[in-house]
């Protein structure tokens, strides 16, 4: 059985296929942009914080989009392993072939890599991207001896929820200290009513409803509710309601059984769609 060493076979193809080519639609709420450019610009890694369905995922988009570089995104888990990072070798037709992982690929095409949810993979695992992280700025691939320089537009980026942190999931001060970090949080009510009326078509009143109950819900947090509504939640209600579902319903089946299993929490989030709808 032969032995062949293979790469992105070619840097432009894998780059382009990374790419996003038309601008998603983002809604700034702070300084985010232009401290996320200046990082880039200063090869600094960033940590994005916020609780789920807040608007992280989609501002990396549209980072990625607005600097004009490809974006890999991993979601992380529990069973995620170093090699499902950096690569491992497989065979292929008789041949034993190396093939990079989704870290190694956004590093060759100085792409920005999106780690969603650090929190989820194993210890063992985050500290792969240290050597990244730090002012080393390289990938050191153990399994074939090959040490990868990161290029001047790469960018490392991870994001979590803090509102999910415990002693058995949490970040390393060795890992977060690496990063700057930027805080995202639900937006205003202004803000969040135009992203919905955008993403979903739904009209003014009933987006102005829809945001009111998700303000509700968002006052049940650690009573009796982990997270409030997310702004992605509203977007899914309007949707649904925008294709003809009742609004009792689609508030019933797109927040409140989202958001909750336990029977009187549930039936108390729904009388307070109900209120409102």
């Amino acid at each position: 059985m032969s032995l062949t060493h293979t790469n992105v076979s070619s840097v432009t193809t894998e780059s382009e296929h990374y790419r996003i080519h038309s601008e998603p639609f983002y809604a700034p709420q702070n300084d985010e942009i232009a401290v996320f450019e200046a990082a880039w610009q200063n090869s600094i890694p960033i940590l994005l914080k916020g609780p789920t369905g807040c608007g992280k995922t989609r501002f990396m988009e549209h980072m990625a989009w607005r600097l004009e570089r490809p974006l890999i995104t991993i979601s992380c888990h529990d069973d995620l392993t170093a090699s499902d990072l950096v690569g491992r070798f497989l065979i292929v037709g008789g041949e034993t072939r190396w093939v990079d992982g989704p870290l190694t690929t956004a590093v060759r095409i100085g792409g920005l890599c999106y780690l969603d949810e650090i929190v989820e993979a194993r210890k063992d695992t985050t500290v792969v991207i240290h050597p990244l992280a730090d002012d080393r700025r390289m990938l050191p691939i153990e399994k074939t001896g090959e040490v990868l320089p990161a290029p001047s537009e790469f960018c490392l980026s991870i994001s979590y929820n803090p509102g999910y942190q415990s002693v058995i999931k949490d970040l390393k001060q060795s890992t977060r200290q690496r990063f700057v970090a930027i805080e995202f949080d639900y937006p205003d009510v202004s803000l969040e009513q135009k992203i919905v009326m955008h993403e979903s078509g739904l009209d003014q009143h009933t987006t102005e409803l829809l945001v009111r109950f998700a303000g509700m819900t968002r006052n049940l947090k650690g009573n009796g509710l982990e997270e409030g509504a997310s702004t992605r939640l509203l977007v899914h209600a309007a949707k649904l309601m925008g294709s003809g579902i009742d609004p009792k319903l689609a508030c019933r089946v797109a927040i409140a059984e989202p958001l909750t299993d336990e029977p009187d929490m549930l039936t108390a989030v729904i009388e307070l769609g109900t209120s409102l709808f």
